[in-house]
């Protein structure tokens, strides 16, 4: 962990970090998070029957294009050429579950860039569900796995 936040220069305001010195090498994030719903709500997401239309699909491909954008949304993010997007999601009884991943070959890590993606995704399928379930919940957002860089390897443990 480190000691110091590298976002604050000498004087205590923020900055953007010079990673102009780094190495680039290969980087991975891979970031999961939930929506809880009503079980009906989850049925018309799974039989593709939301008035709205394919939210699975909507919410994939609005993922995608946030985590293109990040540099733009987070004000301290380095605009990014990502190599790879994923977002994958999973109907359950009463939830969609969403796995994103970004990688890159770059100097800085993709973490921000992939719960971007996943965020962006569940807050998607709020939207297009809305009309039916107001009680949703999103939760659960949380860096899975990174890899690359400095710090090397990160696997979250869970139990």
């Amino acid at each position: 962990m480190a000691d110091e936040l590298t976002h604050l220069d000498e004087q205590g305001r923020l900055k953007m970090v010079d990673v102009g010195g780094k190495e680039p090498t290969a980087r991975l994030a891979r970031v999961r998070g939930e929506i809880r719903m009503d079980r009906a709500t989850a049925r018309l997401i799974a039989e593709n029957k939301v008035a709205k239309g394919n939210v699975l699909e909507a919410a994939r491909l609005a993922g995608i294009m946030a985590a293109k954008r990040t540099g733009e949304l987070i004000p301290l993010c380095h605009p990014l050429n990502l190599t790879a997007v994923s977002v994958d999601l999973h109907v359950g009884e009463d939830r969609v579950e969403v796995e994103a991943e970004a990688k890159i070959d770059d100097r800085t890590g993709v973490e921000m860039e992939a719960l971007v993606a996943a965020s962006t995704a569940l807050l998607t399928i709020y939207d297009m569900c809305k009309g039916v379930d107001r009680g949703m919940v999103i939760s659960e957002l949380r860096l899975m796995e990174k890899q690359g860089g400095q710090s090397g390897t990160w696997v979250r443990e869970e139990g």
